[in-house]
């Protein structure tokens, strides 16, 4: 029996079909992550503008919260205008790839107008830190990209 053009189609489309399934059934298990970030996604996407009000209210401010990696953990410094009296501080450490590392607090400023979130809260990799604080009645929310090492 001699090899055609035909028999190559008939090869080539079998392959074809295997190297799909092999993408649609073997590769994705254990590779992929679809976790939601959150599991309310739906209402807090109607409530996103309060958001959008918050990060353009901070956007406005002339001295931001700064936050610094220190070898004991990071430490969220505010502005001395923001203090105990007149604000409410809240943060949020999301864990890029893992919700199981999410941390959250409420938090009380000390005496050098600043936070620490711990070390051992933490594993290296990438996290994004939400900081959020209502000062007078308004809203102001800043977001920060981490890489802890």
């Amino acid at each position: 029996m001699k090899f055609t053009w035909g028999h190559g189609i008939v090869v080539a489309l079998g392959l074809f079909i295997s190297f799909i399934l092999y993408l649609i059934f073997i590769f994705p298990i254990g590779k992929q992550n679809s976790e939601l970030v959150t599991e309310n996604y739906y209402e807090d996407e109607l409530s996103y503008q309060k958001v959008i009000d918050a990060k353009n209210n901070a956007a406005t401010l002339t001295a931001k919260p700064q936050y610094a990696q220190l070898p004991y953990g990071i430490r969220v410094a505010f502005p001395k205008d923001i203090n105990n009296e007149n604000a409410k501080i809240e943060y949020y450490l999301y864990r890029t790839n893992d919700k199981t590392q999410d941390k959250t607090g409420s938090v009380q400023l000390d005496a050098d107008n600043s936070f620490l979130i711990p070390k051992n809260f933490m594993i290296p990799g990438s996290y994004t830190l939400k900081v959020l604080w209502t000062k007078d009645g308004k809203d102001y929310q800043v977001d920060y990209d981490v890489e802890w090492k």
